[in-house]
């Protein structure tokens, strides 16, 4: 019993430190923020969902049009990573039901919409999800390295637009990334029982 009560003292006590850091580093991002580039950071945050949703529409735009089977598999790719990881998103989202920090403390500037549950950051997880699949599909450093840097800006405006914990935005790139992998995984093993289908024949 003795032992089961400090398993349990010593897991509170690290479940505070985390929550101190997590607002510490949230306080310094958000409020050590220089207000002139407001504007551009909005924008970067305004990015993530056209960018995630209207890429693979566009691409397969072009697929249909060129009749490229090879870039409509890659549309079909990457819509199926950005839905996949913002539908896992949202049920953890609701599962957990974290409120927003700038409920919690009012000290903090909040700059964007941000309606909804806290964790994980949806923003961020769309970025994330959208750059691994498109490193993935495209695997040159002119590709990776943009599109990593631009969810990495994603993840960071969400910390000082004052909407998201920085542990809600480390989920959010661990599920984008996750769920864009697996996809990436799943759709090369389909194609290789597709191969081998066609061998037997």
């Amino acid at each position: 019993m003795k032992k089961l009560l400090l398993s349990l003292f010593c897991l509170c006590a690290l479940q505070l430190k985390a929550q101190h850091t997590d607002i510490d580093i949230l306080r310094k991002i958000n409020l050590g923020r220089k207000p002139q580039y407001d504007r551009v950071v909005v924008g970067v945050t305004n990015s993530a969902g056209p960018l995630t949703f209207g890429l693979p529409v566009v691409l397969l735009g072009f697929a249909l049009a060129r009749r490229n089977r090879r870039l409509r598999q890659q549309s079909f790719y990457l819509a199926a990573s950005v839905l996949g990881s913002a539908l896992f998103t949202n049920i953890i989202k609701y599962s957990v039901d974290r409120t927003r920090p700038f409920v919690h403390y009012p000290e903090l500037a909040k700059l964007s919409g941000g309606g909804g549950p806290s964790f994980p950051s949806g923003h961020t997880t769309d970025a994330f999800a959208l750059a691994t699949a498109v490193s993935l599909c495209w695997p040159r450093w002119y590709v990776v390295v943009p599109a990593y840097i631009w969810a990495v800006l994603v993840g960071y405006s969400r910390l000082a637009l004052g909407v998201h914990y920085p542990s809600d935005v480390l989920m959010g790139a661990l599920v984008g990334a996750g769920a864009s992998f697996l996809c990436f995984k799943g759709q090369q093993w389909l194609q290789t029982r597709a191969s081998k289908r066609k061998a037997r024949k």
